[in-house]
């Protein structure tokens, strides 16, 4: 990283420890209810590229020991500097490599079945996707979701994600324990989704 990159780098967190343990609260309240939209704690200077949600999940998750694969829109831009600067986490080229992916808004989703899955063993060692949207309304049809941490079942409608997404993650959660975890932001919000949800098109979708 040159020294005029450096000089052009967006802060990080306001007060690291309390912003990156508020946003890694809310990853961990997204996953424990999957389907239910969250606000995101944005309490940083952000990259010009990607949703602010999505830049500030990964400053909050990744280390000097993470791999992160980014989509097209986001190889080379001040999103990768920032976050490489910040965390010292390691920008992979092989998809399959890496612990955290991170889709732009209008990238092709890659192949879930492409991530690393982990294994019957060690599933915690499977990757985690960021996939950024255009909008997530809770209780309107879209998705029918149920399983653990949702009560009988919930509704979500899910905009500017491709439409083979419910397919890959049906596959993906019928390989449970093995398979990858999925975080869907807007600019400002967060919905979790782990393998362990079931989520098929609601008949009004």
């Amino acid at each position: 990283m040159t020294e005029h990159e450096l000089q052009h780098i967006a802060a990080g967190f306001t007060h690291e420890a309390f912003g990156s343990q508020a946003v890694f609260r809310t990853v961990m309240d997204a996953l424990s209810h999957p389907g239910r939209p969250l606000v995101v704690p944005i309490q940083c200077e952000l990259p010009h590229k990607g949703q602010p949600a999505a830049a500030v999940i990964l400053l909050s998750l990744l280390d000097a020991d993470t791999r992160l694969w980014l989509s097209p829109t986001l190889v080379s831009s001040d999103a990768e500097q920032w976050l490489r600067f910040h965390t010292g986490c390691i920008i992979v080229k092989d998809i399959s490599e890496a612990h955290f992916v991170w889709v732009a808004l209008g990238d092709n989703l890659p192949a879930l079945s492409s991530l690393r899955p982990g294994s019957d063993a060690y599933p915690d060692q499977s990757a985690t996707c960021i996939i950024e949207t255009l909008t997530l309304q809770a209780d309107i049809a879209g998705w029918i979701l149920n399983g653990p941490g949702i009560p009988k079942q919930r509704l979500l409608q899910v905009t500017g994600l491709a439409p083979h997404f419910t397919h890959a993650w049906q596959n993906n959660h019928a390989s449970f324990p093995r398979g990858v975890d999925v975080l869907l932001t807007t600019p400002t919000h967060l919905v979790g989704l782990p393998r362990t949800t079931h989520l098929e098109n609601s008949p009004e979708a």
